[in-house]
């Protein structure tokens, strides 16, 4: 094994033990364990309306495609909101996550809510245990960013995704005030400002502000400032060990097995800045959208005549929402 190739599966490994030990989105209605004490049904219920009240965007944006009699795979599972929306929307839907964790919750919301399926696996994007043009379209939402191999992993995805296949993916934003304003400047700013503070008892001795600054002091304040290393910690939590953030120009540097057909940004939340729900998130949003069709592949089959046409698909040129 090379050292690049120890240093990727290094990175996977940290990135799967993160999500693994902080199933994403538990903490938000208070915890599977901690406070619904492995009431599933329950759970699913809170985690749900709490999502799509925050984030009703999703819906439309789902509503954008026509999933129905589609093969589908979904990448990154988290709590299997989305996995559930999919499915109930007609498409023939398999699973695949990076921990077992989401694997268990996932596939417990699909038996207790009678979900039918074909296929639920723990595995990685970068060695997909599915067979070569499997897929109509590839669903991803808010996982693809914290891969730090990603021209491997985009490289599977077309491996599986039949030619012309789409991949749907959200990714973050650069171009998002939650980068250019909150993270680039409010929250770099606010630390600097309270570091001095740390060993005080100014501080509270527990939560984010005391955990970005015991990563300050374990890595320095200015290394941990530097841009790339403060946006990784700054995303999904100071422990979150991976994240980027994408333009549409980045995106397709990133997958260059792929046509961008479409990007649009969603959802205003900028924390601490009090934007929820504020307009402008078509410019400013958090969540860039893109779709991305499978480039032509020498060597492979002829596109299906029954493969679905970008009409059919529900791609529009420019722009997302609900049609």
């Amino acid at each position: 094994m090379s050292a690049s190739e120890a240093a990727r599966l290094m990175s996977e490994e940290t990135v799967r033990d993160f999500w693994e030990a902080r199933p994403c989105g538990d903490h938000i209605v208070g915890g599977l364990d901690e406070r619904f004490h492995h009431d599933y049904a329950h759970f699913f219920d809170e985690y749900d309306a709490w999502r799509y009240d925050q984030e009703g965007h999703i819906l439309a944006c789902l509503d954008a495609v026509d999933w129905r009699d589609r093969d589908v795979l979904e990448i990154g599972l988290g709590q299997g909101a989305e996995s559930e929306q999919l499915i109930r929307r007609g498409a023939r839907w398999s699973g695949l996550d990076l921990t077992q964790e989401s694997v268990d919750r996932v596939a417990t919301r699909l038996r207790i809510r009678s979900l039918p399926h074909v296929a639920l696996r723990r595995g990685s994007a970068l060695h997909i245990p599915y067979e070569d043009n499997s897929f109509d379209y590839v669903f991803s939402h808010g996982v693809l960013h914290h891969i730090p191999d990603i021209e491997r992993a985009q490289a599977e995805i077309h491996r599986v995704l039949r030619p012309g296949g789409v991949l749907v993916a959200m990714l973050y934003a650069r171009r998002s005030l939650n980068y250019q304003v909150s993270i680039r400047i409010v929250r770099r700013g606010a630390l600097a400002a309270v570091y001095p503070l740390r060993k005080t008892g100014l501080v509270p001795p527990r939560g984010m502000l005391r955990a970005h600054l015991d990563n300050a002091e374990r890595m320095g304040l200015s290394r941990y400032l530097d841009l790339e290393t403060f946006t990784h910690h700054s995303t999904d939590g100071p422990l979150n060990p991976f994240a980027r953030v994408y333009s549409p120009s980045e995106v397709e540097h990133d997958f260059p097995d792929f046509t961008l057909v479409s990007s649009y940004q969603r959802y205003m939340h900028a924390p601490p800045l009090p934007v929820h729900g504020l307009p402008g998130a078509g410019r400013l949003g958090w969540h860039l959208w893109v779709h991305l069709r499978a480039k032509p592949d020498v060597g492979r089959s002829a596109p299906d005549k029954d493969a679905p046409a970008a009409g059919a698909m529900g791609i529009t040129e420019g722009h997302g929402g609900k049609r």
